[in-house]
């Protein structure tokens, strides 16, 4: 422990050297040569390459690869840009994964323990739980908004004729609760509808705690080979997750540069100015209360907050987040139920983005609401909030939406767009805390959270002797 603590200070040295010259030679205050600048990075991050090789952890490399993609975005933007590929391809094995695992999980959670009075519970306080967090999260993000004024004395860009904003109807209350329940099963899974799954996976699993014995177990013990084996697949893609989370941050860097941040450092501030304020006066006190092991707690939630920042995608983090959960000491079944639905009922800096958003769209358009006016709007985002996707961009759709309703223009939502990526990594690694701390509040609140930590290999014995009684 003490030598990996000494070669991570030894290799931190050379880094930080690099990133205060680049820094102090970017303002004008030093006279460096660019190739210099490059060489001494470079050295660097093979100072970085070198600690994780000794170091041989998951969590080590996921935060290497996004310091080498940052600097392959800011030296070699035309390659970095083309390294998406990789990215994409991480994204799209994590949502191969999606379905089965919630599928599996939930029903061995549900039927493999015949406890339907404490779905029920879990349920309500999950859903009251998650009310009153994401209503304060809407009003931290209308208070910034109003603060800081971001929006106010913008000049809106020309649109450029090739660029074009996703056509978005008025989504009225039926709607949006229609969309909670699926209508074909292939069709959610193909879609990515999370909370479709989870709708269909509780009750197929009510319907067999309720089964005959003989007709029940074979379809438990299915659930029970399928969950394991989603976990092991999960942990085989993981080890493609250093390159894809690179290849995300290099391309971010390479197709945007730095420079749009100092034009819109404004509004970008803000948010996480926002983000910041809802988790230390929210999450944290929220934390203390349900007396959650912080450092353990931080420590879990390092590789999927750092997968989730990287990609933009709550939903890139759910597996990963889950078994982190788990090991943590959050029994497996109150994981699976409480973390999917909250990535459609949960996801606090979606919508504390949603309010901040809205209202600087009107700012930039120069059009005054009133406070009656705000507070309406951010009562409208509690519904149509409730229907953001863990995948990147879903907030524009949202975004789009509560603009139309309420008849303001899309014009400047092409600033937003300009840095909506920043402001993504931001709000999706909010969305992921927030939800891994849901499942502890409610594993504390069902008295079955284990101070001693993984839960895992109890469940599985129990499970084990349970099919054999």
């Amino acid at each position: 422990m003490q030598n990996n603590r000494s070669l991570l200070l030894i290799t931190l040295i050379p880094f930080t050297l690099a990133a205060v010259l680049t820094v102090l030679t970017d303002l004008n205050w030093i006279a460096l040569p660019t190739t210099l600048l490059l060489v001494v990075r470079w050295l660097a991050i093979v100072g970085l390459i070198y600690y994780g090789i000794r170091k041989k952890s998951l969590t080590a490399w996921i935060l290497i690869s996004m310091v080498v993609g940052a600097e392959i975005g800011n030296d070699f933007p035309e390659a970095a840009v083309n390294l998406r590929v990789l990215s994409q391809i991480f994204l799209r094995l994590i949502k191969t994964i999606i379905a089965p695992l919630l599928f599996g999980t939930l029903v061995v959670g549900i039927a493999g323990h015949s406890d339907l009075k404490q779905v029920g519970r879990m349920g309500w306080k999950s859903l009251l739980y998650f009310e009153v967090v994401t209503t304060i999260a809407l009003f931290i993000g209308l208070a910034a908004i109003n603060i800081s004024k971001a929006g106010v004395g913008i000049t809106l860009p020309e649109v450029a004729g090739g660029e074009k904003l996703p056509d978005v109807a008025k989504q009225s209350i039926s709607d949006v609760v229609l969309h909670i329940f699926p209508e074909n099963i292939a069709k959610s899974i193909a879609n990515g509808e999370v909370l479709q799954i989870v709708v269909f996976s509780v009750l197929f699993a009510i319907a067999l705690a309720v089964t005959k014995e003989h007709y029940r177990r074979p379809v438990l013990k299915f659930a029970e080979s399928l969950s394991e084996v989603m976990f092991k697949f999960t942990s085989i893609i993981m080890y493609f997750a250093p390159i894809g989370v690179g290849a995300a941050i290099a391309y971010t860097v390479g197709h945007m540069g730095l420079g749009i941040l100092v034009n819109l450092f404004q509004l970008l501030a803000t948010l996480y100015l926002a983000l910041l304020a809802f988790l230390l006066l929210v999450l944290f006190p929220v934390a203390l209360i349900a007396k959650v092991p912080i450092k353990k707690f931080i420590q879990a939630l390092v590789e999927p907050v750092s997968i989730a920042f990287a990609t933009t995608s709550s939903e890139a983090a759910l597996p990963k987040a889950m078994e982190a959960m788990t090991r943590l000491g959050v029994p497996r079944k109150i994981v699976a139920f409480v973390m999917p639905t909250g990535y459609s009922f949960n996801l606090d800096g979606s919508t504390l983005y949603l309010s901040l958003a809205s209202v600087f769209v009107a700012q930039a358009a120069g059009i005054e609401m009133s406070f009656s006016q705000q507070l309406l709007m951010v009562f409208t985002l509690m519904l149509t909030s409730k229907g953001v996707a863990g995948v990147p961009r879903a907030t524009l759709v949202i975004l789009l939406g509560t603009l139309a309703s309420f008849g303001l223009p899309v014009e400047p939502v092409f600033i937003i767009l300009g840095i909506d990526e920043l402001m993504d990594m931001a709000r999706t690694s909010v969305n992921v805390i927030g939800n891994c701390l849901a499942t502890v509040v409610i594993a504390r609140w069902e008295g079955e959270f284990d101070e001693n930590g993984s839960t895992i290999e109890a469940e599985d014995e129990a499970l084990e002797i349970e099919g054999k009684v």
